[in-house]
């Protein structure tokens, strides 16, 4: 058997219940992992609360489930510990310390999960916690995705603007643009000066004070990495062939186990912060989704599963 938080309607953080269900039995291509550690964050509680308005909210139901969700154990990222294989597994072993993501089939709110060793899922960083696994995993897939998208790695000397920089996906994505060597513009209010600092980046714009509206640069690529700046109003930031992404509209991030290498390699080469703003234990669960519906966290909100003493 094991634990699992329950969504069994759409609704306040009030709506999650821990449940105790049984544990999943592996195919012949799955491994069983022992969850360790996951996230909550802006997709998971607009998922929880059904919150998006017009057209969106009916697409959603569509997907994800008319009244409730089909898929009532939530949860999309995960770090945890391989515990059994599948007789027919060849590219990991029992004991192997792992991270992924599973998108629309959820389920990562829970002790156990059986997945696919061809899915999204490959050997965590080395030498990251199991809090740090779980926490690069949505911002930095995401921001790898439309950063792509945008032609990142196609324009030489390329600059950037990142509207949105203290979310887990805003804070992904200067990281990543980093890598590529972009100049880098950051948009963020003035309570995200530290964790611009401690990013590095030096090029800020505080909303709070006006100066978004107020500049007159043009970019190759305008990201809205929290879903609150139209194309309409960043049209006079694009260069000629410029490209503006966002994080709020019907391109949904497709996920790609490259993605978890790319995040991997960053990561153990010193290049990525997990960016770590709180950590909740998962009977805290009610408490992590409140926090994130407040709005303000800087970076990603983790969620404790399970405790081993190999957690490195």
């Amino acid at each position: 058997m094991m634990k699992a938080i329950i969504c069994p309607k759409y609704g306040p953080p009030e709506v999650l219940k821990i449940s105790t269900l049984a544990k999943p039995i592996p195919k012949k291509n799955e491994v069983l992992v022992k969850i360790m550690a996951t996230t909550v964050n802006s997709a998971d509680v607009r998922i929880r609360g059904l919150k998006v308005d017009g057209l969106m909210k009916l697409v959603m139901r569509l997907v994800l489930g008319f009244n409730k969700p089909r898929k009532p154990i939530l949860g999309t990222v995960f770090s945890g510990i391989i515990e059994h294989i599948g007789t027919n597994v060849s590219d990991f072993k029992v004991g192997d310390n792992v991270f992924g993501m599973t998108g629309l089939m959820f389920g990562t709110n829970a002790e156990y999960i059986a997945i696919s060793e061809k899915d999204n899922i490959t050997l965590a960083p080395m030498n990251a916690t199991h809090e740090e696994s779980a926490a690069i995993v949505f911002g930095g897939q995401s921001a790898i995705y439309f950063l792509e998208k945008g032609g990142i790695a196609k324009k030489p000397n390329v600059k950037v603007l990142i509207y949105g920089t203290t979310g887990s996906v805003g804070a992904a994505a200067v990281q990543i643009a980093k890598s590529h060597n972009a100049h880098i513009t950051a948009v963020c209010s003035t309570r995200g000066s530290k964790l611009m600092e401690r990013l590095g980046i030096t090029n800020v714009l505080f909303y709070d004070q006006g100066q978004f509206e107020e500049h007159r640069s043009k970019y190759d690529i305008v990201f809205d990495a929290v879903g609150k700046a139209s194309k309409k109003q960043c049209k006079s930031l694009l260069k000629e062939d410029g490209v503006f992404k966002t994080v709020e509209g019907l391109e949904v991030a497709s996920e790609s186990k490259r993605q978890l290498e790319i995040l991997r390699e960053l990561f153990e080469n010193g290049c990525y912060d997990a960016t770590i703003d709180k950590v909740f234990p998962m009977d805290q669960v009610v408490a992590a989704h409140h926090y994130v519906d407040q709005g303000g966290k800087k970076g990603n909100v983790v969620l404790t599963i399970g405790t081993n003493d190999t957690n490195p």
